[in-house]
């Protein structure tokens, strides 16, 4: 079957299964492997291959561009600690406890002689990256807490290259070479470090050019750019394309697009990416679900299982132990999100090119890639299929009731009726457009805003939290201010640094209540507002 062919049944197929998962309620992921497994037993036709050239070269950067793209640099920096403590040390811990468990447990297996813990580090050093694609939909859908998906996706974003810096490492020690722990992390270093200088200079450029230029077309073009540029020059100086890619996604995302796009381009760039992203992930996950073979994994069952529990409990570990480090810290985790950290670990189209990869001539080669494909689909089905529940069951959704929708569409339109209608006064006190073109316009959108403002009053009455939900939001924003007006009093010498130490510690109270009430978790899990230290 010629690639073309291919890839238009591809999408074909993807399109029905998007239609068939909203219809069904059904998560679009484990719908989309699921539909490959069963294409695959059929050998309905002969898929392009998830090779190490077609996800570097066209999927990888795109998704890893789009979700940096919209990820908040202040949310992101705010969780610094956290999402760098499980992304990097964290990484490699989990590798290493899993290896500790599948090593002689694999060895006890009557079939499988002389599996040592190199080849069970080169397996965690595959199937230790995750891949929040398949939960964080899920997240925004159950309207679980914003802080909680940051840390899923932040980790997400970063892990992918340290993953890629293990496995390279695992692969030459158990080919014969050196391994030092000063060596490793040297390398780890420059191999990121220099990925994310590369990111930075290529994502600086392109929004030099972006702030200079005023066309959507050309604009999208700069973006998809710095997306594919960034990761094509990282991997070429054989530095980190994954972190490269996630640098500049970040500065694009939080500086171009903010600053150099006018309101019109950033809806155009935005719906661009969110439709890659779309395409991407359809392609991936279904191509997961075609690359297994079924009969294979069911030869291979006790050692996926075995490598599947080992890969669950080396998370666990290390989640729940970076936990317990963070509350010592202002970046607190509650022990119910520790849960959802561990249980969110999917693994992805990453960990099959990695052990793909692997010489054909390596020992226990075949294994390894059945393991990795085993607990790839049995994470994206098992964990994808009971996440939901499972949130729901720990009690930190936002509970949406079946009027969360019309208020979401209301605050939606209301929001965006109050901006028109402060441009339409500001183009009044310049008078650059005639009153009498404005007027009728002035009146049009305040009949819109009259008429939403009572769909919102009607859904209050409906239930009571949309109430408290905008009371604890302006009690938020409220206690900011407050915040910064007495960081200013403090700064000009109007009050001391006694009276401004109490006052500091009494908003930090009352901003940890506030930010607890808003996030649905309990006020002792809450992460405390960082205090502001004198200058």
């Amino acid at each position: 079957m010629h690639f073309e062919l291919a890839f238009v049944l591809i999408f074909s197929i993807a399109t029905a299964v998007a239609i068939a998962a909203r219809y069904f309620k059904f998560p679009y992921t484990v719908a989309l492997v699921l539909a490959g497994l069963m294409l695959g037993m059929v050998h309905a036709f002969e898929p392009p291959h998830l090779t190490k050239e077609l996800l570097f070269a066209i999927i990888l950067p795109g998704l890893l561009f789009e979700a940096a793209f919209h990820v908040e640099f202040r949310k992101f920096w705010k969780n610094k600690l956290a999402i760098h403590s499980m992304a990097i040390p964290g990484v490699a811990a989990s590798g290493a406890l899993t290896a500790l468990i599948l090593s002689p447990g694999v060895q006890g297996l009557e079939f499988v002689q002389g599996f040592g813990f190199i080849h069970a580090m080169v397996f965690a050093s595959v199937i230790v990256s995750t891949d929040p694609i398949a939960v964080v939909g899920l997240f925004k859908a159950l309207g679980a807490p914003k802080r909680l998906a940051i840390l899923v996706e932040g980790e997400s974003l970063l892990n992918d290259g340290t993953a890629v810096v293990l496995f390279t490492l695992m692969v030459a020690v158990a080919s014969g070479g050196q391994f030092t722990v000063g060596g490793a992390t040297w390398n780890f270093i420059q191999v990121a470090g220099m990925g994310a200088l590369i990111g930075g200079v290529v994502g600086f450029a392109v929004a030099q050019v972006i702030q200079r230029v005023d066309d959507a077309m050309v604009e999208i073009t700069l973006t998809v750019i710095a997306a594919y540029g960034s990761f094509v020059v990282a991997e070429h100086f054989h530095f980190s394309g994954v972190i490269a890619t996630v640098v500049a996604g970040m500065l694009c995302g939080n500086w171009a697009a903010h600053l150099g796009m006018s309101p019109t381009t950033r809806v155009a760039v935005e719906s661009f990416w969110e439709y890659l992203a779309f395409a991407l992930n359809s392609v991936v996950f279904l191509l997961i679900g075609l690359e297994v073979k079924v009969g294979s994994l069911l030869a291979s069952w006790k050692p996926i299982l075995l490598a599947y529990v080992a890969v669950l409990v080396g998370r666990a570990v290390v989640v729940y132990g970076v936990s317990a480090l963070l509350r010592l810290t202002s970046e607190r985790v509650p022990w119910s999100w520790s849960a959802v950290l561990t249980w969110s670990g999917l693994r992805g189209a990453i960990s099959m090119v990695l052990v793909l990869g692997l010489p054909a001539d390596f020992p226990f080669r075949e294994l390894l890639v059945n393991m990795t494909f085993g607990v790839v689909v049995l994470s994206i089905i098992v964990q994808g299929l009971t996440m939901a529940p499972f949130l729901k069951w720990l009690g930190i959704t936002g509970q949406k009731d079946v009027y969360q929708e019309q208020y979401e569409l209301a605050r939606g339109r209301l929001g965006a009726i109050h901006a028109a209608l402060t441009s339409l006064e500001s183009m009044r006190r310049v008078r650059d457009i005639p009153i009498d073109v404005l007027e009728p316009l002035e009146r049009d959108y305040q009949q819109k805003a009259a008429t939403v403002e009572k769909e919102l009053t009607d859904l209050k009455q409906q239930s009571a939290r949309f109430h408290e939900e905008e009371h604890q939001e302006v009690v938020r924003r409220m206690l900011i201010v407050e915040k910064d007006s007495l960081f200013a009093s403090y700064q000009k010498g109007a009050i001391g640094k006694e009276a401004f130490e109490h006052l500091c510690a009494e908003l930090d109270e009352r901003l940890a209540q506030a930010k607890s009430a808003e996030a649905h978790v309990p006020l002792e899990d809450a992460s405390s507002e960082p205090k502001v230290s004198g200058a």
